[in-house]
This record gives C-alpha cells, sequence and structure tokens, in this order.
C-alpha cells in the first residue's frame, strides 16, 4: 500500500529534522501520488521549511518511492 511505504520512508527522513529540533508527520497520501505532511517543532517555524520540504523531503520520498509526485505541507 502506497500509505505504508511512505510511511516508512518519512521514519528515514525523520532523523536529520529531529536533529535540528524539528520533526515530520505525514498526513495523508493521494491515490494519484500527492503526500501531505505537517512540519512540527523548529521545522514548523523555519524560514526555510518550505526548501526543506521541496528539496529534502520530497526529493527522497520521490527516489525511494517512485509513485510519490509531490510533497505539500498541511
Amino acid at each position: 500500500m502506497l500509505f505504508e511505504e511512505v510511511k516508512s520512508a518519512i521514519e528515514n527522513v525523520r532523523p536529520s529534522l529531529r536533529a535540528d529540533g524539528g520533526d515530520i508527520e505525514l498526513v495523508s497520501v493521494s491515490e494519484d501520488g500527492v503526500v501531505k505532511v505537517r512540519l512540527t517543532g523548529a521545522c514548523g517555524s523555519c524560514p526555510y521549511s518550505i526548501m526543506t520540504l521541496k528539496q529534502g523531503v520530497e526529493g527522497y520520498l520521490k527516489k525511494a518511492v517512485p509513485q510519490v509526485k509531490e510533497v505539500q505541507q498541511d
């Protein structure tokens, strides 16, 4: 199931975010590959959170789970 694959991949991203005082929560995964996440902690208020989301999280998830088309912040 796509949700479980994405959830597992997010676990690999989580330690990097936690090292900077943040975290990530998986909110939803649509059938067309749009993943919605919530950045929390320091990542939730960081001015670079969009860059982290798009270049870091989205880039990794697209490689780890090819069905992922986009990652959006919820």
